[in-house]
């Protein structure tokens, strides 16, 4: 069968994998110059089964309501005259009661389970280098009864067979001792031992490469512009390359365009609960005088990422509803900086630091949007939020068996798209 893929960031060029693996004709069709250059180029750089509970859980509203009028919020909603975004917003609120928030973490649980085994796989596999690490991920707490009600939530990953190992503050600065000098002391932490991290980027054109081994086409630089349908199919994608006015066709077709997949279906009666939330992130140059940590961390107050990729130091965070504005914002970058001085304070200070802020596509509980659709050879894989890097190569491998007619592996709510026709 000839597949479309409409996106080249990490969850379509891992589906394009899997689907060529499947023996399909596959090709990719992006409107950068090449793969993992949005979302997928900076990102927090953590693969982390161990933090899958979603942004909507019981405390989420009061942390937010702290947080308005604070430019440098970890999670912060500056509101518009946007009916998508207060849709989004109250579809959020009600994520955040008990009971959709045990749903929401068993399923992200499973398929990011899923997911690092098969990222292990094909890295064994095909010789995958993008400075990964393989030494866990530590939650690390500045606050005894945050880490306290972590315990308690860590309670329901452990029932699904995921270790979060409570440690105390000694033996947080034994996993990583480069906390020692922080100046913002640490209290306790979570350990996830199968955890991992990795530059997403680098990954994510590595596979590029192997799919193109394989087969697959990639075409870059091509803009697109919607979908043409007749009755309950898809029949062909409208492009744009250059000054050339391009029709896409397939058998089928996969939209992995993340936060923009929602204009895609909405000419098509076919509404998404995607918003963009962007993040930003912060790379440093590493030099040997640096005291840099080495292990993968979770600063769980200011809800950072520290990841060390190589010669290199991504500390990554913040969530800010913005619509599609892209903008960097130097008062949410600058936090991440003053955050990393304040907990490695030996890291020189320097000017060459890259600072980058990419769109997560969210969804209200954190669940993908995995599967078919009303139109019967379109295909959703959207939807990942912060988690698109852990679950990139698990949602590939599922959307390749739902195309296929078989069951997936993993027990996991694959979500069709809501027709408003």
């Amino acid at each position: 069968m000839r597949i479309l893929i409409l996106g080249a960031g990490v969850v379509g060029v891992a589906t394009a994998w899997y689907l060529a693996e499947d023996g399909h004709r596959v090709t990719v069709v992006d409107r950068q110059p090449a793969a993992g250059m949005e979302t997928s180029f900076a990102n927090g750089g953590q693969i982390s089964v161990g933090q899958a509970e979603p942004w909507a859980n019981p405390h989420a509203p009061w942390t937010i309501l702290r947080w308005l009028g604070r430019e440098d919020a970890p999670l912060l909603f500056r509101l518009r005259a946007d009916a998508a975004q207060w849709g989004w917003g109250l579809r959020f609120l009600t994520q955040c009661l008990p009971a959709a928030v045990r749903r929401n973490t068993i399923a992200c649980l499973a398929l990011a389970a899923d997911s690092r085994s098969r990222l292990q796989a094909l890295r064994a596999q095909l010789e995958l280098a993008y400075d990964h690490v393989s030494r866990g991920i530590l939650q690390i707490f500045t606050d005894h009864s945050a880490l306290a009600a972590a315990c308690t939530s860590a309670d329901l990953l452990a029932q699904h067979g995921v270790t979060l190992a409570a440690k105390s503050a000694a033996e947080c600065l034994a996993i990583e001792p480069a906390l020692d000098q922080a100046l913002t002391p640490v209290v306790g932490g979570l350990y996830c031992a199968e955890d991992e991290s990795g530059d997403a980027h680098k990954f994510t054109q590595a596979l590029a490469r192997c799919c193109g081994e394989r087969g697959v086409e990639f075409v870059f630089d091509t803009q697109l512009r919607g979908l043409d349908y007749d009755g309950d199919r898809v029949t062909g994608v409208r492009a744009k390359a250059g000054e050339r006015d391009l029709r896409m066709t397939a058998d089928s077709y996969v939209l992995a365009l993340g936060s923009y997949s929602p204009r895609f279906t909405a000419p098509l009666g076919l509404k998404l609960p995607v918003y963009p939330v962007k993040g930003y992130s912060i790379t440093v140059p590493l030099r040997p005088a640096d005291r840099a940590p080495n292990v993968c961390l979770t600063d769980e107050a200011r809800k950072m990422a520290f990841s060390r990729l190589g010669d290199r130091l991504r500390v990554a965070g913040t969530a800010e509803l913005n619509g599609y504005d892209q903008s960097i914002n130097p008062a949410r970058c600058a936090a991440l900086v003053e955050r990393l001085h304040q907990l490695f304070p030996r890291i020189e200070r320097r000017d060459d630091v890259l600072h980058w802020s990419g769109l997560r596509p969210a969804t209200p509980g954190n669940v993908p949007i995995i599967g078919a659709t009303r139109y019967r050879n379109l295909f959703l894989n959207t939807g990942h939020g912060t988690l698109g890097w852990t679950m990139a190569c698990g949602s590939g491998y599922a959307l390749s068996e739902l195309i296929a007619g078989r069951q997936p592996s993993i027990a996991f709510p694959f979500t069709a798209a809501r027709s408003s026709r």
